[in-house]
């Protein structure tokens, strides 16, 4: 009895082992050239190119993407998007604690999964180099990916893929493209609200954009609009 326990034992850490293994080519397959994309062009993320895939497969609205520098990104939607996203960029190293222990109490009381806690390095590191499939094998390659991703990245360039990369609408793909599609204008000539009403649209843009204002969408946007308003009082009330 106990030979043949060994015998199991060692079989599945035999299987455990080559798991890892694989899976390790795997992740070198999917890492890229890190000063390329440190400094380089905005790539095309997995999703974009899955989009155009299914674009010519199943047709549908042509791909609108066309990157820009974050220098051309307005004030007050990189702020937009950061207090509805995530409010501690800034302070945290690709996972947000905080906002993870409010999302389980959250969860918990509700007794069903009903919110989450990625962060835009998290949706960044997903973006560019996964799919859309909620496994657990997925979601560990996430978290390798976004510590990489922290590590080799300064914060502004993280921040500068994810507005070039994030999906706004079917087919609609980073900030200056959904501006365009929108609004027919430039991203750097959006107005505040329209700022606002562009990062409402980041949870679910294909149900919820300013082109469905569907309720939930408005009130999303006018929540982000109020804090937005309280975050540009509190930054003249340091000048002061």
């Amino acid at each position: 009895m106990l030979r043949r326990t060994r015998r199991i034992f060692s079989a599945v850490f035999a299987l455990f082992v080559f798991v890892i293994i694989v899976d390790g080519f795997y992740l070198l397959h999917l890492v890229p050239d890190w000063d390329e994309l440190a400094h380089g062009p905005i790539p095309k993320s997995r999703f974009i190119a899955r989009y155009e895939t299914d674009y010519r497969i199943d047709g549908g609205p042509p791909l609108k993407w066309q990157p820009v520098s974050l220098s051309r990104v307005p004030e007050d939607l990189i702020d937009a998007v950061l207090i509805a996203e995530d409010g501690r960029f800034f302070k945290h190293r690709g996972f947000d604690m905080e906002a993870i222990k409010r999302a389980w109490r959250y969860n918990v009381d509700r007794g069903k999964f009903a919110r989450g806690a990625s962060t835009i390095s998290q949706q960044t590191a997903k973006n560019l180099f996964l799919g859309p499939s909620r496994t657990v094998l997925r979601k560990w390659h996430e978290l390798l990916l976004t510590v990489m991703l922290e590590q080799r990245l300064e914060k502004h360039r993280i921040l500068e893929i994810y507005l070039n990369v994030a999906e706004f609408g079917r087919g609609v793909y980073g900030v200056e493209a959904a501006a365009r599609h929108y609004w027919g204008t430039s991203v750097s000539r959006l107005s505040a609200h329209q700022a606002v009403e562009l990062a409402a649209t980041l949870p679910s843009p294909r149900r919820n954009n300013p082109a469905s204002r569907r309720p939930f969408f408005l009130e999303h946007a006018a929540g982000i609009e109020r804090r937005l308003k309280q975050h540009r009082a509190l930054e003249r009330e340091r000048k002061i």
